[in-house]
This record gives C-alpha cells, structure tokens and sequence, in this order.
C-alpha cells in the first residue's frame, strides 16, 4: 500500500510504499496485554519498617472474662500521653498494619518476546486505519491519509515555533487544541499527590533520529518525539487503547520495515 509523503510545508513529496509489518492484523487484546506487563517494568516496589507500630512499651493485662474489659495490650507509663490507651497490635490507634505491602512482592511482569514483537506489530498496523484513531477521540477530519509520512526534513527541526508551523500545515492542530481545557489545575488529592495538571496525547513522530526534534516538541502540548528502534506498545497505545495519531519520517519507515516476527515469515512465505 502507497501513502503519500508530505514535507515540512505541508505538500505532497512523492509516495512511499508502506512495509510489510503495517498489513498485520489488529490485535486490541494482545496490545492491551502487552501495554500492561510493559508499564509494569517501572513500578517502584513498596515496602513498610517491619516494627511500624510495634516500637512501643505496651502489655496485654489479660483480665479474667466477665469484666467486661478487653484483653488489647495497653500502654505503660504515667504522667498522662499515650498511658493506658491500646498500642502495638493492629485494631489500635496508631498501631502497626494488618497486612502491609512487602517489597518482595513480585510486581514485575514477564511477557514472551514473541508475543511482545507481535503486539508491537499489531499496534504499527493499527496507526494506519483511521477507524482506529479517531476511535481514541483524535481529531483527524482534515487529515487525508494515515499513517502520516513525512519527509526526512522534520529531524532538522529544533525549535518549538518551526514545529508548531509544520503541525498546522498537516491540520493536527485541531487535535492539538482539543487538550487545552484539560490543563486546568486540579484542587484537592490529585494536587497534593503531584498530579495538579493532567496532559492528554496528541500526535506522536516516529523518527530515526530524535536529537533535533526532542528539543521542539518539550514546550508543544500532547506532542512526543520517539526514535524508530526505541519504539513501543507503551507509545502507541498510551493507557493500553489504541491506537495513537502517529506520524512517522521515511528514514523511521526503513528501520520499522526491518522488524523480524514469526508472522512477518508467515505472511512473505504466503506471497
């Protein structure tokens, strides 16, 4: 299948032919698999002190039944504080957890490499059905072909005002602008935990090299910048949906087209 290639300008330089790897069928289950065991590889282990709690001088009384007083340890001392209240078991409080997390818990989640390539190949397929994109909540009407291929020109770019240029020639900045409302602050635990501002995705460039280009799109709301060798499930289908409105350079183009699967065989040996 021929896609056009569009320059920096916004017009059309001369087609290509789309890789092998892009006529993979759509496998939303094994993308949403493959999303979950990747994100899994950079979760911070959680742990507790083992004698949270518990570093107290607190005794059971162990009174006779009948007495109607219960049997929890209590704390020792005089002169007021914590004396006489409960300490050291976990129905108390400020007593210890009843099943704290444990930093051996084995969070991190293997998946088959074979399994992984066919996911990833699956999500490539997937940026080139419109269907699917705008399935996401992109805005795409003015945008002709997918997936979008542009000229080897954009690494060049390193500047944010070049870069937004070059985005509304190729009428993403609709889809851009759509993200605006949700840069509001947010009050309340969202703030205190870190999260007072939540970015959506918009376009996403695949390139062969990012260098340049990383610089240009920091300040360019929703916009990321990946190289073609580094690329991921984890890019493509941010929260495990796919798929991701994807742009991708002719040189990006070549290095997806050497991806080796099981299924790529399958399908040459088919031809």
């Amino acid at each position: 299948m021929k896609v056009p290639v569009m320059s920096t300008s916004g017009a059309k330089d001369g087609e290509v032919e789309l890789p092998l790897v892009f006529s993979t069928p759509v496998r939303n289950d094994l993308i949403h698999k493959a999303y979950v065991h990747l994100e899994s590889h950079g979760f911070q282990r959680q742990g507790r002190y083992p004698n949270a709690g518990m570093d107290v001088v607190a005794e059971s009384n162990s009174p006779p039944t009948g007495h109607h007083a219960a049997r929890v340890a209590r704390m020792r001392g005089g002169g007021g504080g914590r004396q006489g209240q409960g300490g050291g078991v976990a129905m108390v409080r400020k007593g210890r957890q009843a099943h704290p997390p444990t930093s051996d818990k084995v969070i991190y989640k293997l998946l088959n490499k074979k399994e992984n390539r066919l996911a990833l190949c699956s999500a490539i397929a997937a940026t080139s059905s419109a269907f699917f994109v705008k399935l996401r909540g992109h805005k795409v009407d003015k945008i002709e072909a997918f997936p979008i291929v542009l000229s080897d020109q954009v690494e060049s770019i390193s500047k944010s005002k070049e870069l937004s240029k070059v985005l509304d020639s190729l009428h993403v900045s609709d889809d851009i602008a759509r993200l605006e409302d949700r840069l509001k602050r947010r009050s309340g635990k969202p703030q205190l935990r870190g999260r007072s501002t939540k970015v959506g995705k918009s376009i996403l460039l695949v390139v062969k090299d990012a260098k340049k280009l990383s610089r240009a799109c920091g300040s360019v709301t929703g916009v990321d910048v990946v190289e073609a060798k580094n690329l991921s499930v984890v890019d493509l289908a941010p929260g495990a949906k796919p798929i991701r409105l994807t742009a991708y350079s002719k040189g990006a183009l070549e290095e997806i087209g050497k991806l080796k699967s099981s299924h790529l065989e399958l399908m040459v040996a088919l031809k």
